[in-house]
């Protein structure tokens, strides 16, 4: 696990273009690095500026992230109310169960 900005905010609307384009950065070569069966991405907005995928919806991605696949979840922040609990644990359950299918 590891944060795409290392500052803490309330909200991803708070970190700039220019801090989530270093953390992707980072990220691409940590996972390069170390080989994660899946990058779990948790928000959505912030992965499509980071990443420069504006299209990017939740769920496996298309495109890697340094050389491994990428799964887009929801972020579980309480700013996030449209999301429910069980809606929560069926995509972190999806994703969970193709990791383990690598």
């Amino acid at each position: 696990m590891t944060n795409i900005a290392s500052r803490p905010t309330r909200a991803a609307s708070e970190l700039s273009r220019e801090e989530l384009l270093a953390g992707a950065a980072e990220l691409e070569a940590l996972v390069a690095a170390t080989a994660p069966r899946l990058v779990a991405m948790v928000g959505v907005t912030a992965y499509r500026i980071a990443f420069e995928r504006p299209r990017a919806a939740m769920g496996l991605q298309a495109e890697a992230i340094g050389g491994r696949p990428v799964w887009v979840l929801p972020n579980p922040s309480g700013l996030n109310a449209h999301y429910k609990p069980a809606d929560f644990a069926r995509v972190y359950a999806e994703a969970r169960e193709y990791a383990e299918r690598l």
